[in-house]
Order: C-alpha cells, then sequence, then structure tokens
C-alpha cells in the first residue's frame, strides 16, 4: 500500500560540496511504499527512473534503453543549428567524452530538439565534424513529441519550441548524469567549465559505487 509521494527535486544544483567517498544524491520524484517482505511490512523508496524510449542516430541505429543497459551516461538536449548555447555545450561535453572515451562503462546521448532539420544525415555529419566515435556518443532524432516529453517529464528540463528564442527553439543547457538504474544523479551547467570539472569528478565517484557494490 502506498504511504505518500515525496517530491525532492532539486534543480540545477551540481551538488559539489559531496564529501569523498559519500554517494551522490539521488534526483527526481521519489515513492514511498509499504512492501511485505517475510511476514514483515517495511517501507522501500521507488525513486524516479528514465522511461524506456527509442530513437534513431547518427549512424542510423535504433537507440533505446537498452543500449545503455549496465551503463552509466550523460545525457543533454540541443539542436545542430542552435545560435547561443550548443556550441559552448559541445564544447564541453568534448571533455566528458576525451577523458572516457575508453572507458566502456560510459556512454553520452544527446538528443536534437529539432528534428525536423536534424535528420541522421544531419547528425551524422555533425558528429564527424566533432571527431566523436558513434560507439561513445550517440546522437539521436526521432518524434519530435517524445523527444520534448521525455526531456520535460523524465530528464526534466526544457525542451521546446519558442519562435521568441534564438534559432527558434528553448532548451537547457543541462548536463545529467545517469546511473546504471536510469536513475538521475547529478545535473550541471553544461555552458561552465568549472561545473563540468564537478560532473567529471563526480562519474568518478559514481563508478566508485559500483566498484564497491
Amino acid at each position: 500500500m502506498k504511504i505518500f509521494f515525496i517530491y525532492c527535486w532539486v534543480g540545477f544544483l551540481a551538488f559539489s560540496c559531496n564529501p569523498k567517498n559519500e554517494r551522490l544524491p539521488i534526483l527526481g520524484r521519489s515513492e514511498i511504499v509499504n512492501v511485505k517482505f517475510d511476514g514483515k511490512i517495511t517501507a522501500d523508496t521507488i525513486y524516479h527512473t528514465i522511461p524506456d524510449f527509442s530513437f534513431t542516430d547518427q549512424d542510423g541505429n535504433v537507440v533505446t534503453q537498452n543500449t545503455f543497459k549496465d551503463k552509466i551516461y550523460i545525457a543533454d538536449f540541443f539542436f545542430t543549428t542552435c545560435p547561443t548555447i550548443c556550441p559552448i555545450m559541445k564544447t564541453q561535453m568534448l571533455r566528458v567524452y576525451d577523458k572516457y572515451k575508453e572507458n566502456p562503462d560510459i556512454l553520452i546521448l544527446s538528443h536534437t530538439i529539432d528534428p525536423k532539420h536534424d535528420s541522421v544525415e544531419v547528425l551524422h555529419e555533425f558528429a564527424e565534424k566533432l571527431g566523436v566515435s558513434s560507439n561513445v556518443w550517440h546522437f539521436v532524432t526521432g518524434d519530435q513529441d517524445e523527444i520534448y516529453d521525455i526531456g520535460q517529464n523524465s530528464y526534466m528540463v526544457t525542451a521546446g519550441e519558442d519562435k521568441n528564442q534564438p534559432g527558434g527553439y528553448l532548451h537547457s543547457g543541462a548536463f545529467l548524469l545517469i546511473d546504471k538504474e536510469r536513475r538521475i544523479r547529478g545535473i550541471y551547467d553544461g555552458t561552465k567549465a568549472e561545473k563540468v570539472d564537478i560532473l567529471m569528478k563526480d562519474i568518478v565517484k559514481l563508478l566508485d559505487e559500483y566498484e564497491v557494490e
């Protein structure tokens, strides 16, 4: 039986004050339920997770939640013709890519919010110009409504059309750290090098959590 809901979303904080060896927080909505085990009823917490999804990457491959099974990944939202924050974000995400591209446990997932323009071919050319491997960094396109929905309701960031914005779209500059259970473990301003420094340190902490387990 459900007891109550706890809403523990913490906006765009990077949680930079975690002492060494402290586990990263689990962000998003959580729900406490009663669980019966061995004749006893105890309270258990069900955390917010990224739901199943299906998009297409720059190589024309279908990318789903199974692509990221048993992986830690960093997610963001962008569009290739973005005249404002996207170039800065991609420069910063390249730092993450370069540091972890040899680590099989780390992937990157970038969702275009302009699928009308950002076709597979456009994303392929974009990735080639960055010089990144599609085995590590997936640039995905798909149904516009599905992209906006997963951005706003699952990753809980701004992602959508806005004709009043430069380029016609409004989106968050956040990088989101997702663990192997598809839970959000950190949110970082992808336009600021010092915040991305924290992200890279937190990736190490998250990797350490799984080593301990």
